[in-house]
């Protein structure tokens, strides 16, 4: 990414990062962002890395709640973005203030339909733990080289059990008004409507959005750690468009 600031989109820039992440997960995107003029708010969920005695009562709605929270901080417009599981969570920070969030980008997700969760995953002593980067479709992570690997894997921590599975609840169809931008890993846009298809309310969220793009940026599942600056790159981009 060049070093000249890109004044004119300038944005306050809300980082969610998904299931099993800290803030940490974004600091070589933040870093990118922010030579681009950017101001990063990069978050990290209640209850990650904390046991079930602590976390049992967390859900998706409490994460949501915490990054409202983090947007009405900022007191002014900002662009949300949410990767894999946290594009739930911006689709809920968007339904719960539409009239502050300009933009709302995913990485590699979709936006989520009323009622839905994230995944299942297995649980372990009340908490979901990192399963491991061979879990994974080859997909998702081959282009996660060996050395990225040992070096994240570490960074990750558990989540609370009812995060993933909660259905997230979405009231405002002013959510529907936002643009939106799908980050794809592999995927184009006639690539997304056919998956879409074959999820039912999916599709209908999506075709809900007024103006909604998608832009394939070919990665894995985890772009901020396999090409971080193309990343950033994607979010300016799509930030800055007018």
């Amino acid at each position: 990414m060049s070093d000249a600031p890109s004044i004119v989109g300038r944005m306050d820039i809300i980082l969610i990062p998904g299931l099993w992440l800290e803030a940490s997960s974004w600091n070589d995107v933040a870093s990118d962002l922010e030579k681009a003029g950017h101001t990063v708010h990069p978050l990290t969920m209640p209850g990650v890395g904390v046991s079930a005695d602590a976390s049992s009562e967390i859900g998706i709605a409490e994460w949501v709640d915490s990054a409202v929270a983090a947007v009405d901080a900022v007191d002014r417009p900002v662009v949300v973005v949410g990767h894999s599981g946290g594009g739930n969570v911006a689709w809920g920070v968007a339904d719960a203030r539409p009239a502050v969030v300009t933009r709302v980008v995913f990485v590699d997700t979709v936006p989520p339909p009323s009622g839905s969760g994230i995944s299942e995953f297995e649980s372990v002593d009340g908490v979901v733990p990192f399963p491991g980067w061979d879990f994974f479709p080859a997909e998702d992570v081959d282009d996660l080289d060996e050395a990225t690997r040992a070096r994240t894997a570490p960074l990750t921590r558990s989540v609370p059990a009812r995060v993933p599975t909660d259905p997230i609840e979405l009231r405002s169809e002013d959510r529907h008004r936002i643009p939106v931008t799908l980050l794809m890993g592999g995927m184009d846009r006639e690539t997304v409507e056919s998956e879409l298809d074959q999820w039912g309310s999916y599709a209908d969220e999506f075709r809900a959005i007024d103006d909604v793009e998608v832009v394939r940026i070919g990665s894995g599942h985890w772009p901020q750690f396999s090409i971080p600056s193309r990343l950033a790159d994607a979010i300016d981009a799509a930030i800055t468009r007018r």
